[in-house]
């Protein structure tokens, strides 16, 4: 029996390491074959906008990376924008084509691809966009083109913007396990969901007013390109005006009804040529690669950018959480680099530990002690997302950015219910009248829940008192802006949370002229694990993600959504700075 399981054993670890080998082989070929090749840009190419992967703020790629493209999952939004502005100087880039994409970006991430596509246009050069079907994220992209295009059976998404929460009081009372909650902020509603079956009016009155606003800031961007005014944009969204090519067409959002051969008609002719069958395309993520290694600027001095993105949890962070092991060795590396003479440290986050929180706004303070500090917002920088940020010397947001949501929470699983309806019952024996603490198998007491208020209450005044002294308001003022409410970019501009619209350029070049720069270079921060790295380390052993996507594929993303926001709420530890709700914004 020994023997065979030996047997067993050595037959696994040779065909695992049979699999590595066949693996390292096929990306050994690939490499000599992109060495040999390189990146083959013709003259009048045609630079395909083809966004297929989810889309970070940022992935830790550097210009060299053998592997780059091999393993990574995700697109940078750094380098995609990087890769438009190289594309206005390029001679050999004629236009740029936006094809069917269902991009996996946020709101603002989106916004900013938007606009660097529209210096891209104020350059001279084209921009076309063509689908079968336009979700309305698409649309919006898709609508800075100076002609957009629609297949003669294809559809149309305009309707104005919706989201949906999903509340688990009646769950928990079926299966017994539920959330013990303490909250500050009578719209800090990240627990509401397991305090009730329905949605509270300041819930509803907050999430109305913020979708109000992201929309308003998109119909503003399309009335701007396609000269249609926003109140008859809303009428054609009222009335799904836009839900056919012919009613698509006759509301003025599509310049006119083809098929993919005809639109190809269209960008030959746009690009000088005499036949469709001349044009040479060029994917975003090749061309990706080719833009790293072109230098936008030369200057000796830098302007670090540091990317926290993610939610914040305690211990080291990656590339998907923000920890203040690599937040905080970041910022002190930038910090103490001479040749950096100022950092703009862009947040993506809705939030997390307080105390992680805490920890990096500190950080913060110190860098700013020796240099300008600015803070870009992405698509949501809620709750310990504008914790971090509330001590910049400024701070940039797009107007699609989600942000503010200034209040704490706790909360800690239970499952007494479930223990004594199948039998269970847990028994603590302790040395002192609170050595116990708080048994998950138990409710909660009324010494404990003390204690736990007494802290949200503390980090809750921590929180505002550093939103008082970054914003140069007075605790009452930011406490009226706190309480745990949510806004939009454009709303937090208007109450003094942020300083200016503008994207991540904005930010860097703010910082720049805080530290009198006239020429600088970007060095960015932090050095994430290569996604060769990752997968090395997958190889080990199933990683969770592979757990993940089996169950997601087997239960439906709708279910997997659920079961998803439930683990999360049971994995939080300490008191939260964190985003008030899911928002799946569509």
């Amino acid at each position: 029996m020994k023997f065979l399981r030996n047997l067993l054993a050595a037959i696994l670890g040779c065909m695992i390491a049979f699999g590595i080998i066949m693996v390292m082989f096929v990306v050994f070929l690939g490499l000599v074959s992109n060495m040999e090749e390189g990146i083959n840009i013709k003259e009048n190419s045609i630079l395909e906008l083809r966004i297929q992967r989810p889309v970070k703020d940022y992935v830790g790629k550097t210009a060299g990376d053998p592997f780059d493209g091999f393993f990574e999952q995700s697109l940078g939004l750094d380098d995609i924008v990087q890769a438009i502005e190289v594309a206005v100087k390029d001679t050999d880039i004629k236009g740029i084509s936006i094809p069917n994409n269902f991009i996996m970006a946020g709101l603002a991430q989106t916004q900013t691809i938007r606009k660097a596509l529209s210096k891209f246009r104020e350059s001279g050069k084209f921009v076309y966009a063509y689908a079968d079907f336009y979700p309305q994220k698409d649309y919006y992209l898709a609508s800075v083109a100076d002609s957009i295009f629609l297949n003669p059976v294809g559809k149309m998404d305009f309707k104005g913007l919706s989201t949906e929460v999903l509340y688990f009081k009646d769950f928990q009372e079926k299966t017994g396990i539920k959330m013990e909650v303490v909250r500050h902020g009578k719209y800090k509603s990240a627990v509401e969901p397991f305090l009730s079956n329905e949605m509270s009016p300041e819930n509803r009155t907050q999430i109305h007013e913020l979708l109000e606003s992201l929309w308003n800031s998109m119909l503003s961007d399309i009335s701007e390109q396609r000269d249609i005014s926003e109140g008859d944009l809303n009428v054609i969204a009222d009335t799904l005006g836009a839900r056919s090519p012919e009613f698509a067409l006759k509301s003025g959002l599509i310049d006119s009804v083809l098929y993919f051969d005809q639109y190809e008609e269209k960008l030959a002719k746009a690009s000088g040529l005499e036949h469709p069958d001349q044009l040479n395309y060029l994917s975003l993520e090749d061309y990706i690669g080719y833009a790293k290694t072109q230098e936008i600027s030369s200057g000796r001095d830098k302007v670090a950018v540091i990317f926290a993105q993610g939610e914040i949890i305690y211990g080291e962070g990656g590339q998907d959480l923000i920890g203040q092991g690599i937040m905080n060795e970041a910022l002190i590396k930038a910090r103490d680099d001479k040749s950096v003479k100022a950092i703009v440290v862009r947040v993506n986050s809705p939030g997390g530990s307080a105390l992680v929180s805490d920890i990096i706004w500190r950080q913060i303070e110190l860098a700013k002690m020796k240099k300008p500090v600015v803070v870009s917002m992405g698509n949501m920088a809620t709750s310990g997302g504008y914790y971090i940020a509330s001590g910049a010397d400024r701070i940039f947001a797009e107007p699609t950015t989600v942000t503010g949501s200034i209040g704490v929470f706790g909360t800690v699983p239970n499952v007494g219910q479930l223990t004594d309806d199948i039998g269970i019952n847990a028994e603590q024996v302790g040395t002192n009248t609170n050595s116990v603490g708080y048994s998950i198998f138990e409710p909660m007491g009324d010494n404990f829940r003390t204690v736990v208020r007494q802290g949200v209450e503390d980090a809750y005044n921590t929180f505002l008192d550093r939103v008082s002294k970054g914003r140069g308001i007075s605790i009452a003022k930011a406490d009226s802006l706190a309480q745990g409410r949510v806004w939009s970019g454009v709303d937090a501009k208007r109450l003094g949370l942020v300083d200016e619209l503008g994207t991540l350029k904005d930010a860097v070049a703010e910082a720049a002229t805080l530290a009198e720069l006239d020429d600088y270079r970007l060095k960015k921060y932090p050095r994430y694990k290569s996604g060769f790295e990752r997968f090395m380390e997958d190889m080990g052993g199933a990683s969770a993600k592979t757990y993940e996507s089996i169950i997601e594929r087997e239960v439906g993303l709708e279910t997997y959504n659920i079961i998803k926001q439930i683990r999360t709420a049971m994995k939080q530890k300490g008191i939260q700075a964190r985003m008030p709700f899911i928002l799946n914004i569509k």
